[in-house]
């Protein structure tokens, strides 16, 4: 690739780069919380466990190998029932999420509290 090639490419990276923290930014402030924590790594993944309601050693689950992959898609579910939105959304943050998350954060998606929580209160018999 020569360096032109590159640079079209380290652009595009940069953007999306760019693209992906808006929008976790945006997300973060939405659910209340700080929209700088999407910037420091492991922080980001606590206030997230907050923002869906479930307690921060799911973190310690989520880093445990291919047991973290179904946690973390766990999470992605509650933060978009969180939204108020279904499980075919959550489908297209897991597959395609450089669209559904800034669909999610710029979008007219409102917080409504964190999905396990509601879900604890409403079906008490599956709570924690």
């Amino acid at each position: 690739m020569d360096e032109a090639g590159l640079g079209i490419v380290m652009v595009i990276y940069v953007a999306v780069l760019v693209l992906i923290i808006a929008s976790g930014w945006k997300i973060f402030e939405k659910a209340g919380q700080p929209g700088w924590a999407v910037l420091i790594p492991i922080y980001n993944a606590i206030i997230m466990l907050k923002i869906v309601g479930k307690p921060w050693w799911w973190l310690f689950l989520m880093m445990i190998p291919y047991v973290g992959m179904v946690w973390g898609i766990w999470t992605i579910n509650l933060l978009s029932k969180s939204f108020g939105k279904s499980e075919g959304f959550t489908v297209g943050l897991v597959l395609l999420g450089i669209v559904f998350f800034p669909m999610l954060a710029f979008g007219d998606a409102q917080y409504q509290g964190p999905a396990a929580a509601d879900a604890a209160q409403n079906y008490p018999e599956y709570a924690e």
